[in-house]
Formats: structure tokens, sequence, C-alpha cells
């Protein structure tokens, strides 16, 4: 078996190996740093004797390096092996920023457990098994603990330990189902500890201590399944870049409503109270214009009918079941544009489903109702064609 030596020297980019098998494009080594692909860490990027890295994948205990075309070189020769720096390091810092965003989880949440974790191009996802309620305050508490931990400069180490001692380590968080590496026998256990912040059995690659990650921000959150949170967040350029948009957000909303980003919440509140008393002051004056449209409808004997713009059918159809009886005995209503509505409430006398029945067996659309209330729409027809044919009705029952 080949294993890879990369969680354990997670520095090392560059090294020279055997190549021990060849299979198509498959390669396999003496002894390799390359990480493969496994417990939610990508495998490394880099090349092999020139020819570039597509995959790298343990298989049975051994690591294959899956490369872009067969290579030249043959079983028995020496190569130079790079790892892609870049990646490695952002590798290295994702990982160690999701244990310690789970320390910071151990400090915020009430229960916690840990559901695994994943490193994207853009975004790592850590998933916590918890009933805490995770609102917008917990995910601010849980990036600044984060970020004030990374801060802290806190060191960073790893180590296999008898599988009994490291599971009898205090709150050491492990998932058999979602760790690869974790275990090279059934009798050890390898293990990552943020110093005084978090213990947790992994297999993957490190920096050797806090303050290599960089800052963290924290993206969002989400309900992958019953009894797990899942906490996304970026860490390096991609971090760097939601929080500059983020501040350039606040910044233009408090320019926009003349106030500073400390008042934002505060202003926004207020303006929202604004917007709720002119949106209950215009209802009413809605209300009040429709009343007096209404009204103002054309009286034909005990008929009142007219056309209204700018209401939904079922705001007419419920202020006409007010004034019915009032009014008149009888009110019929049409409005709305493209396909038209017809509204009709009446004191009982005439059949307000009748009506309604009668209109959409001239122009279509559906409707329905009873005595003394009925509506229907999708008419095809203009609004001045349904008024003309339920004012030829009114007509003909005075």
């Amino acid at each position: 078996m080949t294993q890879s030596r990369g969680p354990a020297d997670p520095y090392v980019t560059e090294f020279e190996a055997t190549v021990e098998a060849v299979e198509g494009r498959g390669v396999q080594l003496s002894g390799t740093y390359f990480y493969p692909e496994g417990g939610g860490q990508p495998a490394d990027r880099g090349t092999l004797g020139g020819v570039s890295v597509e995959d790298v994948q343990s298989e049975n205990g051994t690591v294959i390096h899956t490369l872009e075309r067969e290579p030249e070189f043959e079983v028995g020769e020496t190569i130079v092996a790079v790892i892609d720096p870049e990646f490695r390091t952002y590798a290295m810092r994702a990982h160690t920023a999701s244990h310690v965003l789970y320390g910071a989880g151990r400090t915020v949440f009430e229960d916690i457990g840990y559901g695994g974790f994943d490193i994207g191009t853009e975004k790592v996802r850590v998933d916590f098994e918890t009933s805490t309620e995770v609102d917008d305050d917990v995910l601010v508490e849980l990036e600044r603990l984060t970020n004030r931990a990374i801060w802290e400069s806190r060191e960073v180490t790893w180590d296999r330990l008898p599988r009994e001692e490291a599971m009898d380590l205090e709150g050491i968080a492990f998932n058999d189902a979602t760790e690869e590496g974790v275990m090279a026998d059934a009798d050890s256990i390898r293990v990552v500890t943020v110093e005084d912040w978090d213990v947790g059995a992994c297999g993957g690659t490190h920096v050797t201590n806090t303050r290599e990650i960089g800052p963290v921000t924290v993206l969002d959150r989400s309900n992958p399944g019953e009894g797990l949170t899942r906490i996304e967040f970026a860490v390096g350029p991609s971090g760097i870049e939601q929080r500059v948009t983020e501040r350039r957000a606040a910044l233009e909303a408090a320019g926009e409503i003349g106030t500073n980003v400390e008042a934002l919440p505060s202003e926004v509140k207020r303006l929202e109270a604004d917007v709720s008393s002119l949106e209950a002051e215009l209802e009413s004056m809605k209300d009040e214009v429709l009343t007096n449209r209404l009204q103002e409808m054309e009286q034909i004997g005990e008929w009142k009918v007219g056309a209204v713009e700018g209401y939904e059918a079922n705001d007419v159809g419920e202020r006409i079941q007010e004034l019915a009886g009032q009014e008149t005995p009888v009110l019929a209503v049409t409005g709305g544009e493209g396909s038209p509505f017809i509204v009709v409430a009446t004191d009982g006398a005439v059949d307000a489903a009748g009506v309604v029945d009668a209109v959409t067996e001239e122009f279509g659309g559906g409707g329905g109702g009873g005595p003394t209330f009925a509506q229907g729409g999708g008419l095809d027809a203009a609004v001045e064609d349904v008024l003309e044919f339920v004012t030829d009705r009114a007509e003909t029952s005075i």
C-alpha cells in the first residue's frame, strides 16, 4: 500500500519518487505527497514528470494519480512530482478553517455534533448536528468567534493516537461516515487539534497555526436534513470579495437614506413603519374612492351598473356585498385589464349567479356564486362590451 504523506507533511509541494506502476493514465508511485480526494477535501492538483494530474484517488489503500494523458515515463524511472502550491495552501487553510468554525459552534450551540464538511473552489461548508436555531445573530457570532480564534494565532497539531485514547478525548468531533484517512488501521485514529479550541478526527491537510488561514466570511446557512444545520463560508480571495460587496452595499444603502452604516438597521425599521402606515392610508383612500365610484354608477331601475379601473375582482366584490340592499337592490360591476371580470351582489330579489352565468355564456370564462353574490372572470371581451351587455339586462328588467 502507498498512502499519501501529504497530511503528515502538508508543506511539501515538490518531491522525487519512483514509478511503481503505470496503467493507461493511472500512475502509482513509491511514495507521494499528493492528497487523494476524500473526507470532504478535493484532490491535489499538479504534475508528475511534467504531465498534469487530472485526479488523485485512494484505491484499496494505494494512491493512484490519473494524468490528463498517458505518460512517456516508465516503471522504475525516478520522476519529479510537483503539487500546485496555491491550491494546496487553499485546501490547508479551508480545512483548518472548518475546524475553527466547528470550535466556534461549540461555544454558540447548546448541543453539537459533527455531520461532515466539503471544500469547494469558492466556498466551504460545515454541517452541524444541533437543535439550536441558527438566526442572523448566531451566524454573525460564529463568524466573529472564528476570526477571533484565527487572530489569536492558535497552534494546530496532528498526531495518531491509540483508538481508545482518541475516543476518550473530551468533545472529539468524529464521523466515520464522512472521514476518510482518519484510521491507518483499526487501532489508531488521526487527531487534529486547534490549541484550546477544537479537537477532531481528521485525515486532511492543515496549516500549523490559525493565523495562516486569513479572514473567514460566513455566507449562509441552510437545513440539508433533519437535525442538521449547514454553514457555508469563504476563505481567502472569495471571502474578501464577499466582504467588499457587502460593505459597498451597506454604504450605498446608508447613503440613499441619509444615514450611516451603524444606524442603518434602525433607520430601515423606521422606514418600514412609515411604509406600512402609508400603505394602510392608501388602502383606506382606495376603498373610499371605490365606494364613491360605486355610488356614482348609472342607476337603471333597481340596478346600478358600471365599470371600475385599478381594482381586483375580490376587492370590488367585497365592497358591493356591503352596499347591496343599502344603495340599491342590485349592483353589477365589471373591470380588469386583459380578461375582464364581472361581480354581482343583490338583496336576493334578483339571482346574482344567474346574471353571472348569462355573462359567461355570452363571453366565455368561468364563474359561480349564489343568489345574493356571484363573480366571474377570464371573459373574452372588452370591458365596454361586458358593460353594455349588463346594461341591456338591467334595462330589460324594468
